[in-house]
Formats: structure tokens, sequence, C-alpha cells
């Protein structure tokens, strides 16, 4: 069966946990986490991220892949139209473009939503990411200088941005996902990177 995008449920939350896991190893400087969160903790995570911005899993066969959301930038009024944005991808699946169809759909959202920027804050070295990001139209924009400290070393943090629309001389609000999550323009957004996936 085909792999779907589809947005993240409360079931989901255990696999979200096992494929975030590995990232908080201490050789692994893609999270800055050291202690891996439960599924309860993940469950708590997505419902905070979910009552205003749009969580999406990559599943096939019942399996999740891989999962994407974005959050707040900064809680600075100004900053309201701009988003952070985050992806992960199970062990075993990565460069299989599940990052990129996951992304695309995701970026549909927060245009359906009114954001206007998309950033990402990338912890270094991480050759992939940075390529997955590049590929997807982000630009480097400035870099955190031995930011983290983590597996016994100091790791800078690349920031990188990403244009969604056009910018409007007067933006209205943002709309807040839980808002318009059952929208059909909602389910056409997800289905944007469908076009993307090659499992």
């Amino acid at each position: 069966m085909r792999a779907c995008i589809r947005c993240a449920e409360d079931r989901d939350a255990g696999a979200i946990a096992a494929i975030y896991a590995p990232f908080c190893a201490a050789n692994s400087p893609v999270s800055f986490e050291v202690v891996p969160p439960s599924a309860e903790e993940m469950l708590g995570r997505m419902h905070k991220v979910l009552s205003r911005y749009p969580w999406l899993v990559c599943e096939r066969d019942g399996e999740v892949l891989g999962y994407v959301y974005a959050g707040m930038f900064s809680d600075r009024a100004a900053y309201q139209w701009s988003a952070a944005v985050s992806a992960y991808i199970k062990e075993g699946m990565r460069r299989t473009d599940i990052g990129r169809a996951l992304y695309e759909s995701l970026f549909e959202c927060l245009r359906v939503l009114g954001h206007y920027n998309a950033y990402a804050g990338i912890s270094l070295p991480n050759a992939g990411s940075v390529g997955l990001h590049t590929a997807l139209g982000f630009e480097l924009v400035g870099t955190y200088r031995e930011v983290g400290f983590k597996g016994g070393r100091w790791h800078d943090v690349a920031w990188m941005q990403r244009a969604l629309r056009r910018k409007a001389e007067e933006p209205a609000p943002p709309r807040s996902f839980s808002e318009v999550r059952d929208e059909p323009e909602i389910a056409t957004a997800i289905a944007r990177g469908l076009d993307f996936l090659r499992v």
C-alpha cells in the first residue's frame, strides 16, 4: 500500500516518540534534548502544537514513517506570521523523499493559515538536514556559534529561512489550525505532498 500523509492523532504518540528518541542520544547532535520524551509527554506536546499549528505524519500500512510540525517562532506579536518547523524521519526511511513530501504539505497548510515565513534551526553537523532544507528553498540566514554542548563537544546551530508567500501590506492574523483542521482547503493542502512520495 502506498504511504499517505495525514494529521497526527493521539494514537501516533508512541510511534512519534520512538522515531524521535534516537535523536536524543548523546552521540546525536540533531536534538539538544538528552532524555527521550515518553509517549505521554509526546502526546502533550502534540496537543499543544495542534491547537495552533499543523502536525502531520507519513504512514504506510499502519506504520508511521516520519512526522513534521510547525510551532511558534516567537511569542512577540510582530512575529506571529512566522513559524518554526521541524521534521523527523524514521531510521531506514531517510533519503526517500518522505521529508520533502511532509514539508510540502506542511508549507501548504501554513499558507492556508496565513503564515508568511518558515524557519528551521539545524544543529551541526547535519549534512542531511542542511541538504533537505536547501533543496526545499531555505536559505541560511545566520549561525549561532557553539551554542549547545552535547556528546562531549560544542555545537553550532544554523538558522535557515524560507518565504511561504508574497508579503501583504496589511496581513490578517494567522488562523489557528484547530479552527480549520476539518475544512476542505486543509485536506487539499495536506494532499500537496503526495506527489513527492516514493514509498
